[in-house]
């Protein structure tokens, strides 16, 4: 006579298929995000070279080439977050209405299956003073001499627009999609126009959407990398905080130093997002989004 089956044991000891399914969930949580966390808090507060517990960030505040790089990547990260937003909203308005909005978005998402590297790689031969850019404005006579777009602000600023763009426009396009057709034929059936559907109807129902995308598109932006090193000045006004955290681990060897300016970065990224949600109260309020379904 066979015992009594997995599940039945599992019903008398109090577990069932859901706790099952759970616990693994909270041990890849814990082994991937809590740890690591926790294990960088403690090695910021214990310095290399001794002393007291916040020397390591005592040492980043009291030097400007340090926490300069704050402003440095903010600099970079909110023009772009913001932008790719302006773009994204009205790019997804038209999308919506489309046939082939399968294939439009596989387009538009490209730039994420190349990858930073890869793209960071082609806008220095794009831009570059021998790209093909430069080259055909210098054929065409527009200009006397190549402009340099590459090794400075606005080469790292193309970079992380073409990279960041497609994350928030497949967001944006989401939530606009997901608005009942419906909200917008009433409105229209009442006498509102084009523009004030957009602004009495659509934005309200869209902001709470529009600050989370913005806040993931803004994380995404402030921890720029590849493309502040290869497209643009890593000891000058592109020297972003995610360098100074790499040269302070790798080649200071100071990882304690590298990962209190790594909680630092998140620390400022965590303002942002707290100050974006938290705002985003005061567009819409109701007990519904007006979603489909």
């Amino acid at each position: 006579m066979s015992g009594p089956s997995l599940r039945t044991r599992l019903a008398v000891r109090g577990l069932d298929g859901t706790t099952m399914l759970v616990l693994p969930g909270l041990i890849f949580m814990l082994a991937l995000f809590v740890y690591p966390f926790f294990y960088g808090v403690v090695d910021s507060l214990t310095p290399k070279d001794g002393g007291a517990w916040y020397a390591n960030y005592a040492k980043f505040f009291s030097d400007p080439f340090q926490y300069n790089t704050i402003g440095a990547t903010m600099w970079l990260a909110l023009p772009v977050t913001i932008l790719n937003l302006a773009l994204a909203v009205p790019i997804a308005f038209r999308v919506r209405l489309m046939r082939r909005q399968r294939l439009l978005t596989t387009i538009l998402v490209l730039p994420i299956t190349l990858g930073t590297v890869f793209v960071a790689d082609g806008l220095l031969t794009f831009l570059g003073p021998r790209g093909w850019f430069n080259q055909t404005l210098l054929l065409i006579g527009i200009l006397d001499a190549p402009v340099k777009l590459t090794n400075n602000y606005w080469g790292v600023f193309a970079s992380l627009l073409i990279t960041g763009f497609p994350f928030a426009f497949l967001l944006t396009l989401s939530y606009i999609t997901g608005i009942d057709p419906a909200i917008e034929q009433a409105a229209a059936t009442l006498g509102a126009g084009p523009r004030k559907r957009f602004f009495r109807v659509f934005l309200p129902l869209l902001v709470p959407g529009l600050a989370v995308t913005f806040c993931l598109a803004f994380v995404q932006a402030f921890a720029v990398f590849p493309s502040a090193v290869l497209l643009g000045a890593p000891a000058g006004p592109t020297r972003v905080i995610s360098i100074a955290a790499y040269q302070a681990a790798f080649e200071q060897y100071d990882h304690s130093l590298g990962s209190a300016i790594a909680l630092i970065m998140g620390a400022v990224e965590l303002v942002v997002v707290v100050a974006v949600l938290a705002c985003r109260s005061f567009f819409y309020r109701g007990p519904a989004g007006g979603t489909k379904g």
